[in-house]
């Protein structure tokens, strides 16, 4: 029978963030609603640590929670303890984090690279067999196995590390493809941001197409910004006219991390509100 972990209240100045935690802990609505739920009812799920040295403890899963106990001046607060080596706790605290509901596709990448280096220091690839034949799989493959992504598309994740963070952003706020991304991120660091300075002047990010060119152009080391500048220029063929409205102005109606996607089937369901409201106001004055 297994032993029943013991909960402890501890001090919240000796629980230290993971090192170079790729998650992002911010106010927002989420955090609004996990504040006020503490505030009520107390931490009701225990902090998952792994203990350090000196008597300090580093926050495995729970991240979210210490930070709405720092907002609400809680002093103290329960842990679970548990004996992880470095790379099993990587392992523990990216598995943990991947169950959030909303991940922006930086801190998926991030995560992800952070598991797969820490699996391969163990030497996880080669010590796990697929059944019924077998072979031996990949750490990419028990990756996807664990967590729900391909293997080629968690491949892709981790391409976006090698974004200068200006274009990391702009995937991040969905005015940037995926894989447009993923082809940009093995151009220099120089012709990155020769793109960068291209996007804000034309106000308009690469197609798939387009990414690919300029990787090959690259890679032939005769990519130049007038290079970058012609091709992004060009008119994509399935452009049709757009109405933009700036992100930053519909922020504020949406919770951080919403998908464009999301954004977008929103906006029409409240339209179309909106034209059945409409509908009945004219409907009604027209029956007086």
């Amino acid at each position: 029978m297994a032993k029943k972990e013991q909960v402890k209240n501890v001090s919240i100045d000796i629980i230290d963030d993971f090192p170079d935690h790729p998650f992002k802990v911010q106010d927002d609505d989420s955090m609004d609603e996990l504040v006020e739920s503490i505030k009520e009812n107390g931490v009701l799920s225990p902090v998952i640590c792994r203990k350090k040295d000196e008597g300090r403890y580093e926050i495995i899963s729970g991240h979210r929670r210490k930070y709405a106990c720092q907002k609400l001046g809680i002093t103290e607060m329960p842990i679970i303890e548990r004996a992880l080596t470095k790379d099993e706790a990587i392992i523990a605290m990216v598995d943990s984090n991947l169950q959030r509901e909303i991940i922006l596709p930086s801190e998926k990448a991030k995560a992800y690279k952070m598991k797969m280096d820490a699996m391969k220091r163990q030497g996880r690839r080669t010590d796990l067999t697929s059944s019924p034949v077998g072979t031996k799989l990949r750490t990419a493959d028990i990756m996807s196995q664990e967590n729900g992504d391909s293997r080629n598309q968690i491949h892709r994740y981790i391409r976006l590390t090698e974004l200068v963070p200006e274009l990391l952003e702009l995937v991040d706020e969905g005015k940037m493809g995926m894989r447009p991304a993923v082809e940009l991120s093995y151009l220099t660091e120089d012709e990155q941001r020769d793109i960068v300075d291209t996007i804000d002047t034309e106000e308009c990010t690469p197609s798939h197409d387009q990414a690919i060119r300029m990787r090959k152009l690259s890679q032939q080391g005769v990519l130049d910004m007038d290079t970058i500048f012609e091709i992004m220029r060009e008119s994509k063929g399935n452009q049709n006219e757009r109405l933009k409205i700036p992100m930053e102005r519909l922020s504020k109606y949406f919770p951080r991390g919403t998908s464009p996607k999301q954004v977008e089937e929103t906006i029409f369901r409240a339209l179309e509100y909106y034209s059945a409201a409409l509908k009945r106001k004219r409907e009604n004055r027209d029956s007086r």
